[in-house]
Parts: structure tokens; C-alpha cells; sequence
């Protein structure tokens, strides 16, 4: 196990405290514009009001993920849920200038939640 591991597994341990605890009244609400997301690196959630996670991804800016349009989305207004069940949690991750860190939180978090929109991503080795 390489030293930086558990420093890695306990960032996104925090990163997905923080975007599963968030109250989702305080999520991002889905609107056309996303001006209320940074435009700043970081791991992001999908959340329903009720059923929880619904996918979780990273980017190097968060507002151009959305704004772009975001196939989450898109699985999302199109199967069993309204938008305005339907919110965005975000968490930014400093000094995020290297893409292998943000990957390997990425895939440390999918990891421990499975969320549904997810493609399944293989086993740790």
C-alpha cells in the first residue's frame, strides 16, 4: 500500500460524509443556469429528496459539468423522478490541479456507495 493511501481513503471518506450529509434543502437546486455552482474543481453528487445518492462524479469545474448538460440529468427527469426532487451536492477539492487525484477519490467514494446512475466500475486490485 503506498504511504499516501490511507490520507487519500480518509479525503474521501470526508468528501462523501460531506455531499451524503449535506441537508438537501441546502443542495443545488436543478435550474437551466447553474450560476450557484463554482466553477472550481471538485467531486460532485446527484440526490433525490428521498432515495439518496443517485450518481456521483469529479470534474475540474463543477458549473461547466452542468451547464454543458450532464446525462445524470437527463436519466434522472427521464425515469421515475421530478426535478425538483432532484438536487446537487458539491464538495471542491483544493489544489486539485492533478486529474489522478480526483479519479482515484472519485473511484475510492464510488467504491463505498454504489449509486445506481454509476457504470459499474471494476474491483480494487
Amino acid at each position: 500500500m503506498p504511504a499516501h493511501e490511507p490520507e487519500i481513503q480518509t479525503q474521501a471518506r470526508t468528501i462523501l460524509d460531506r455531499i451524503a450529509s449535506t441537508p438537501f434543502d441546502r443542495c443545488q437546486p436543478l435550474t437551466r443556469e447553474f450560476q450557484s455552482i463554482p466553477a472550481r474543481p471538485g467531486i460532485y453528487a446527484v440526490r433525490h429528496r428521498t432515495d439518496g445518492l443517485l450518481y456521483i462524479g469529479k470534474t475540474k469545474s463543477l458549473r461547466g459539468r452542468f451547464s454543458g448538460g450532464h446525462k445524470a440529468f437527463l436519466w434522472a427527469w427521464l425515469d421515475k423522478y421530478q426535478d425538483e426532487d432532484v438536487r446537487i451536492a458539491v464538495q471542491l477539492i483544493p489544489h486539485s490541479e492533478n486529474p489522478a487525484l480526483l479519479l482515484e477519490l472519485e473511484a475510492i467514494i464510488l467504491r463505498a456507495t454504489e449509486p445506481p446512475y454509476n457504470v459499474q466500475i471494476p474491483p480494487e486490485r
